[in-house]
């Protein structure tokens, strides 16, 4: 399984695979942060960044997260996080993206 509950593509079988393919809005949100920090393998980065070019409000977000991750870089660049706290993170950023979800 992946970070973000889903199975890895050679987990898949053609039903999960097919699903995989198309990409709800939530689900490319919630897997940004993967395609900024690289986090992610070829197969994967090729479907988010497909539906971010194809989506407006998706390239908006990718868009603002792309600039907070570069101010973050330029601000705290020498700066050592506490350990643990990257996935603290990545939980509530998860939680948010699925609040809202399910509230729009």
């Amino acid at each position: 399984m992946s970070d973000t509950g889903r199975a890895r593509p050679d987990e898949q079988t053609a039903d999960e695979a097919a699903e995989f393919e198309q990409l709800d809005c939530s689900a490319v949100i919630a897997d940004v942060w993967l395609l900024l920090d690289n986090e992610c393998d070829q197969q994967v980065r090729g479907r988010l960044q497909s539906h971010i070019d194809g989506c407006s409000s998706c390239l908006e977000h990718y868009g603002i997260e792309s600039q907070l991750k570069s101010l973050i870089s330029r601000k705290c660049g020498g700066d050592q996080a506490p350990s643990g706290l990257r996935d603290r993170l990545t939980l509530e950023i998860r939680k948010t993206v699925i609040g809202r979800a399910v509230e729009g």
